[in-house]
């Protein structure tokens, strides 16, 4: 099955700078966790799991991947049900389910994964209508019954991710401008009443923590509290100016001394590349992540049908929407919200997710078209 592959094709670049973000992530990990031996090795078996994966997906033709999507999205809601009704909680949210042998796991995030697969079967299946009202209309059920699950958890966060990546694989699908700008004319106005309703509390399906981030990026002077956490990251990445004050640092005043930031291995764990990396530090990863994106595209570019295409889009849209959303948070740029950093963030299903990703990209790659 392999002998027909030209291994020339195989990405290496794009494994490269996944394996520097993972080195870079362990590193993080260790000192925002005051070295704690067994987050760190939890994290490095994940790393070795998931490279393993991606070596073995990368030699499996995706189009056998992808055979199995409608099992892969049944799977998907099943485990999204899964959590709502057995599920262990943390605080408001109920995410996670505890599995024989393996462990925790969060659904969700191998659920974006899944939605990649699935919307890049049911796309190319129906690439020559994809803009006819029924096959939008039963995209839209499909996806929503994804993205209510999530919701409900609730997860506002990941749902958010799920719709980024839904709208980045239709645009890529070959959405008419038509539908863009007609579901533009709708969206602008309905956001805009979207945030007045908000000021006054009468959005029902947010919960009172959701709607306190959110006003508290639109009107920080009354919700100062909210934006604590943000404030200190802010400071925390300020600190470390150019060149950072050096990992395992020990001050006080550091993020995980100091007592100022919540998840900093997780949520917050660009404020520790700002502060213990510098500006340096934070550029090399801002490259790395970027690089990785790139590589995604490339690939979407050069891919011999529009199945693999959407894989790649797919995938560089999950990337660089999460990356973009968890710097941007730790920035200010952003409301509060809980996202890992791809590659970087602790967390073994993050970190598996995103692995099955890139393997079945790496096919993709190594599959290209032919050029004339």
């Amino acid at each position: 099955m392999f002998l027909d592959y030209n291994f020339r094709n195989y990405n290496y670049r794009l494994f490269l700078y996944v394996l520097l973000l993972n080195i870079t992530g362990v590193l993080i990990i260790r000192s925002a966790s005051n070295q704690d031996a067994s987050m760190v090795m939890k994290q490095i078996i994940g790393i070795l799991v998931g490279l393993t994966a991606v070596v073995i997906l990368s030699l499996v033709d995706y189009h056998r991947v992808v055979s199995f999507a409608p099992v892969i999205y049944g799977a998907s809601l099943a485990f999204l049900l899964a959590v709502l009704i057995f599920g262990v909680s943390r605080g408001v949210a109920r995410r996670w389910l505890v599995l024989p042998v393996i462990g925790q796991i969060q659904p969700s995030e191998f659920v974006k994964i899944g939605l990649i697969v699935f919307f890049a079967w049911y796309f190319s299946r129906y690439q020559e209508r994809v803009n006819q009202f029924k096959i939008l209309f039963f995209a839209g059920l499909l996806f929503l019954a994804a993205f209510g699950l999530i919701f409900l958890q609730p997860n506002l966060s990941t749902s958010l991710v799920t719709m980024v990546i839904f709208l980045c694989m239709l645009f890529a699908a070959g959405l008419s401008y038509r539908w863009i700008l007609g579901a533009l004319a709708v969206v602008v106005p309905c956001g805009a009443l979207f945030i007045y309703l908000l000021q006054y509390n009468m959005v029902p399906f947010l919960k009172d923590y959701q709607v306190r981030r959110i006003m508290a990026f639109i009107d920080p002077a009354n919700y100062a509290e909210a934006n604590l956490q943000q404030n200190n990251s802010i400071m925390a990445i300020g600190s470390g100016m150019l060149q950072g004050k050096g990992l395992n640092n020990n001050t006080l005043a550091s993020v995980k001394n100091g007592n100022f930031l919540s998840e900093e291995q997780t949520d917050f764990i660009f404020a520790v590349i700002g502060e213990e990396l510098g500006f340096i530090g934070c550029i090399a990863i801002i490259v790395l992540i970027a690089l990785t994106v790139y590589e995604c595209l490339i690939m979407a570019a050069r891919a011999k049908d529009l199945m693999g295409s959407l894989l790649c889009v797919g995938l560089a849209s999950l990337l660089a929407f999460q990356s973009f959303a968890n710097i941007a948070v730790a920035t200010g740029i952003l409301p509060n919200t809980g996202l890992p950093l791809p590659f970087i963030s602790y967390g073994v299903s993050s970190l598996l997710s995103v692995y099955l990703g890139v393997g079945v990209v790496m096919n993709v790659g190594l599959q290209r078209k032919v050029s004339n």
